[in-house]
């Protein structure tokens, strides 16, 4: 993977990352800025080809996911991500990705449910009421999820996925 394709889709996760952790969702303004900006360096970098691969590695991360956000799995926002960063990185590094962060969002689920079924919501709540501030946030304005304790962020997966198949590749 060059180094532009890596640094743009390090840089659609952090932003998505931040985004979907304090508001719980991922802008259409980013995914479909980082989506057209994929197709135009594919286009000025291989030509046809470049778009085609572009094309199919979105489908490859959009398709999957839209049928997990059918069957209300994950946000709308995720599956947009996943169509982005397929037409960065190709089929293969986009559905290693899909398939570690799926992985990652079923511990993470478990660990949850385990959590709160030992300790309540107290825990979760003590952990925002511990993380919120120690970074600067407004308890009221981020981490809002945690409360919850229903649902997380998918990016809390996909974060550590992405780490996953980065490692691997290089």
């Amino acid at each position: 993977m060059s180094f532009m394709m890596t640094a743009a889709t390090a840089v659609l996760l952090i932003i998505a990352f931040v985004t979907d952790l304090k508001a719980q969702i991922i802008p259409n303004r980013l995914t479909v800025s980082f989506f057209a900006a994929a197709f135009i360096y594919h286009a000025a970098y291989s030509g046809i080809d470049g778009l085609a691969k572009a094309a199919v590695g979105a489908a490859a991360g959009f398709v999957p996911l839209l049928l997990l956000h059918l069957a209300r799995g994950i946000g709308a926002g995720d599956v947009k991500l996943f169509g982005a960063l397929g037409a960065w990185v190709g089929v293969c590094v986009v559905l290693q990705m899909m398939l570690y962060a799926i992985l990652y969002a079923g511990a993470i689920g478990v660990c949850l449910v385990v959590v709160n079924r030992a300790f309540g919501k107290k825990m979760t709540a003590g952990v925002t009421a511990i993380l919120a501030p120690a970074a600067g946030w407004k308890r009221s304005q981020w981490l809002q999820w945690a409360d919850s304790g229903k649902k997380f962020p998918f990016m809390l997966a996909v974060a550590p996925a992405a780490i996953t198949v980065w490692s691997m590749i290089s």
